[in-house]
């Protein structure tokens, strides 16, 4: 048996019996798996690792409403502004609950505890949205545990929904900003989201590009990209929702100008991200400053 049939093996494994194992046991298993490299949550130095160790150590009660898609509208509200957030149009507890007649033509619909794309349908033309592919998608995702599965505990005690929101068009591209504990340290842009085949680009506040990633180490020299209007109130903004927080990530969408809210992510990629390079994830990780354990 070859090494990538074992390890995919492996995988399955590890994905089908992580409730029996204990978490720190269950993260050194699958970080090995999905890295490659052991997993040193005794002396943490790369990002990737010392999420790992805020993972276990690092639990803090409210951090289940910065997660939450529904509770953190109203937590980022209060330190920022209502202005930012984008309007929820219904909550439900089951997708045969939702009363489709009172919806707009275009909304999104998603349920709040899930990450990436799992959970979320959008929805540009009601009179041709396949419903039971919908149900089908956001049922299985209200099933989905990441709080057991990637020990990514903030979930756990989500009371999890399904909620629509108002559609804020195509063609958005995602800030996804790096913050420690009160500072933006750069931005991920996030570009051609919608072609299937995303480009990630970091710059800092100077709008420069950053090549801590491996499609930044691939631009030309000279690459850019057009610096959106507000950016610097983005990361103004960014900012201010990290302080406290020894890292987080905080998505916002741009449109001409105008900032909405999007996430608080504190486990981008569950700490299993492998397309950052090594000194980057050294980078990242010297700038996360562990706090006491607090388990």
């Amino acid at each position: 048996m070859n090494a990538s049939i074992r390890k995919f093996l492996l995988r399955r494994v590890v994905a089908k019996l992580y409730f029996l194992l204990p978490e720190r046991l269950n993260l050194i298993i699958r970080y090995y798996l999905e890295m490659g490299i052991p997993l040193n949550l005794d002396n943490p130095k790369t990002m990737n690792e010392k999420l790992q160790w805020l993972k276990l150590y690092n639990r803090k009660p409210e951090y289940t409403q910065m997660v939450d898609k529904v509770l953190a509208k109203d937590y980022v509200a209060k330190l920022i502004g209502e202005k930012y957030i984008v309007p929820t149009l219904g909550v439900w507890n089951h997708f045969d609950e939702i009363d489709f007649d009172r919806l707009p033509n275009q909304f999104v619909l998603k349920t709040n505890h899930s990450g990436g794309s799992t959970g979320v349908v959008i929805c540009k033309d009601k009179n041709s949205l396949n419903k039971a592919a919908a149900k089908k998608k956001l049922e299985k995702s209200l099933k989905q545990d990441i709080s057991r599965s990637l020990v990514e505990w903030p979930y756990r005690n989500i009371e999890r929904k399904i909620l629509a929101e108002t559609y804020l068009g195509d063609d958005l591209v995602d800030y996804k900003f790096y913050c420690f504990d009160g500072e933006a340290d750069v931005v991920l842009n996030c570009i051609e989201r919608q072609t299937g085949q995303p480009k990630f680009y970091f710059f800092d506040k100077g709008w420069n590009l950053r090549r801590l990633n491996k499609r930044g180490k691939e631009a030309p020299e000279g690459f850019t990209l057009p610096k959106p209007e507000g950016m610097d109130e983005m990361f103004e903004i960014a900012a201010k929702l990290s302080e406290g927080l020894p890292y987080a990530r905080i998505d916002f969408y741009n449109i001409e100008g105008r900032i909405f809210f999007g996430e608080i992510t504190l486990f981008p990629a569950s700490g299993f991200d492998y397309n950052r390079l090594p000194e980057a994830d050294l980078y990242f990780g010297e700038k996360i400053k562990l706090p006491a354990i607090t388990r």
